[in-house]
């Protein structure tokens, strides 16, 4: 199995188990599951709703005894209304409560978007806090100083651009350790990668599938589908394996992490069985031609008259060539 190794000699296996859209009831026997067939990296985030129940799930587990705390990666991210210096250390202790860790291996500020305190998704752009009332730089120290108490082993961000990424290595001795940001091959974000690169910092690719699953509310009415491209299936064929486990594998390639999710058993499986697909440079390069910029997560939701967050990614600004 692929492992991102950081600065400090820790490693982060490459695969992991996302948790987003994972509903109550049903992410504890996926976390169990996932874990139980060789998973040793659960993504989760606050905003989740569904961290309690994930925290039930890796109690369990600990207690039969077979995996360790230190045997497994936990991510998890500071929601955008905790971006304020006083409620970032308040927020990660919540999440470790919920969790029933001690410590994170990971933790990551969800957005550059800050909320009022107390606003779990603004209705209104009154609801929102401009990056000037809450800046980035102060929600990154206070995740450096949650880092310095070791309530997590490792800070970063995740949907940062480029641009938001400069700012943050210019304005701080200490660059994020990860990016986790939406990469697929219909959005391969190849300056992305070898911006990261460049500064030492790594990448997790999230809906590396085409998160199919969204709510209708955050599909668009002809989006294209990854997991039934034909490029994909015919490599899929090809290869006797599933069009995910190409996918996946693809991210592997690569060199970023990725964590698709799943709560059933069979493809949880077969998810993690994608380190062993082998894709031919030919192949490689038909995915390569699959790229479009495409996003299925456009932000687009945290977009309120007046408010500052219409270009989330930066995308005037830098541009995919």
């Amino acid at each position: 199995m692929l492992k991102l190794k950081f600065s400090n000699g820790d490693e982060m296996p490459a695969i992991g188990l996302g948790t987003w859209k994972s509903g109550k009831g049903e992410v504890g026997e996926a976390v169990k599951t996932a874990i139980r067939n060789g998973y040793r990296h659960i993504d989760c985030a606050a905003t989740y709703g569904n961290e309690a129940e994930i925290g039930e799930a890796l109690a369990e587990i600990f207690k039969e005894g077979k995996v360790k705390r230190e045997d497994l990666w936990i991510t998890s991210k500071l929601w955008n209304n905790a971006h304020l210096k006083e409620d970032v250390i308040p927020a990660l202790k919540i999440t470790l409560k919920d969790l029933q860790l001690e410590y994170l291996d990971l933790y990551l500020i969800h957005w550059p978007v800050a909320f009022k305190p107390g606003v779990a998704f603004p209705q209104s752009n009154d609801e929102y806090l401009s990056l000037d009332e809450a800046p980035i730089i102060d929600t990154w120290n206070k995740m450096l100083e949650a880092r310095d108490l070791g309530l997590s082993k490792h800070v970063g961000v995740s949907n940062f651009s480029i641009p938001r990424l400069e700012e943050l290595i210019e304005d701080s001795p200490e660059p994020p350790e990860m990016n986790q940001i939406e990469l697929h091959p219909f959005l391969q974000q190849h300056k992305m990668l070898e911006f990261c690169s460049r500064n030492n910092i790594h990448l997790t690719a999230y809906s590396p599938l085409g998160s199919g699953d969204r709510s209708s509310a955050m599909k668009a009415s002809n989006e294209p589908s990854l997991l039934e491209n034909s490029t994909i299936v015919q490599i899929a064929k090809k290869h006797g394996a599933s069009p995910a486990q190409v996918l996946i594998k693809w991210h592997l390639i690569r060199g970023t992490a990725v964590i698709p999710k799943s709560t059933t058993p069979q493809r949880i499986i077969e998810n993690l069985g994608s380190a062993g697909v082998s894709l031919t440079e030919d192949e490689l390069h038909k995915i390569s031609e699959l790229d479009k910029h495409y996003r299925y997560v456009t932000g687009e939701f945290f977009v309120t008259k007046g408010n500052s967050y219409s270009n989330i990614y930066d995308e005037d600004d830098y541009k995919e060539k």
